[in-house]
């Protein structure tokens, strides 16, 4: 590397902004997120987003691999840019963010995890830092949720999935897994399930009920097949209005899409979303009070090609786009 190229490379990491992809060819330097800079949570301070990844799947009953999403995307997100061409936003420009860098994780004990987690994201959120986390299984997002609900008290939730992930339990006793987070996070008072929207859902149930205690609670659950017949802005207006204004957080597993789109994925569904409608459907979501978010389920072992990394982190940068405008109008 020359000395210029060093010397732009150390310049860029002592401020909030990627590194130019002008000068600084998007193969080199250190992969962060976006090629953010990376600072830990404790040198973070003036950040407004950060992003990080819970390298996980000890929640994965089938096919595991999405632990080592996180990393994979952070390879493929070097192809964002900084202007939105659609909605007209340079997230960079509206906030400071960095790259927080990897949740700690023990591989063999899911509840350690879950603590592990939930105590990184309480380090962030006392900071006033808005979380956005790539996973991992989609039981990630329980303890970033549990440490949104000390500041934020229940939350609402619009949920991309191909299964509504309230499930009871597994092999008998195992409450924990990605089938069951939000089943959990309501029964512990830290989401509302009346300002839940469930987007996508589709695929075989292991019984006629399965469904039935999300439902029961007040899930507006958005089948695949009322998705289509909606279209993208009926769909849009229908779960703004179920979240409303209040504290809102975002979970999008990469399953929502079809796995035309999204092949690197542990329970993939045919009939899902094309990449496109995903992102219609979080720009849609634009000016909600959006407290944090996660993108889970990337598998880079079904899919070495990073095409499922690379949809992963363009959805990321979507959903920080977001966020960065929030950010703005609060500082205004």
């Amino acid at each position: 590397m020359s000395d210029s190229l060093s010397e732009t490379i150390a310049t860029a990491t002592k401020s909030f902004s990627p590194l130019p992809s002008e000068s600084v060819p998007r193969y080199a330097g250190i992969a962060t997120f976006m090629r953010l800079p990376f600072y830990s949570t404790a040198e973070a301070t003036g950040a407004d987003i950060g992003i990080f990844g819970i390298p996980w799947d000890g929640g994965t009953t089938n096919r595991p691999g999405a632990r080592h999403g996180p990393r994979q995307i952070r390879e493929q997100s070097a192809l964002m840019r900084k202007v939105h061409p659609v909605l007209g936003l340079s997230p960079f420009s509206l906030a400071n963010c960095a790259d927080l860098g990897d949740s700690p994780v023990n591989p063999l004990q899911i509840e350690e995890t879950l603590d592990k987690v939930e105590h990184f994201v309480d380090e962030i959120v006392a900071r006033n830092i808005i979380p956005l986390a790539a996973g991992g299984d989609h039981l990630v997002s329980l303890p970033i949720l549990r440490a949104l609900a000390k500041q934020h008290g229940p939350m609402g939730m619009v949920h991309f999935d191909a299964h509504t992930d309230t499930w009871d339990r597994y092999f008998g006793g195992c409450k924990y897994t990605h089938g069951t987070p939000f089943r959990r996070a309501i029964e512990e008072g830290i989401l509302d399930p009346k300002r839940i929207v469930q987007i996508g859902i589709r695929g075989g149930l292991y019984s006629e009920h399965d469904d039935d205690w999300g439902l029961e609670q007040g899930i507006r659950v958005m089948r695949v097949e009322e998705f289509y017949e909606l279209g993208v802005e009926k769909a849009l207006q229908e779960a703004r209005r179920v979240v409303g204004d209040q504290a809102t957080y975002i979970s999008f597993d990469v399953d929502c899409l079809d796995p035309v789109f999204a092949p690197g994925t542990g329970t993939p569904e045919i009939g899902g979303l094309t990449s496109h409608e995903a992102q219609r459907m979080v720009r849609g979501l634009r000016g909600l009070n959006l407290i944090g978010a996660d993108l889970v389920e990337v598998s880079p072992p079904f899919d070495p090609s990073g095409a499922t990394a690379l949809l992963g982190a363009t959805l990321m940068w979507e959903m920080l786009c977001l966020m960065s405008e929030k950010v703005a109008q609060r500082k205004r």
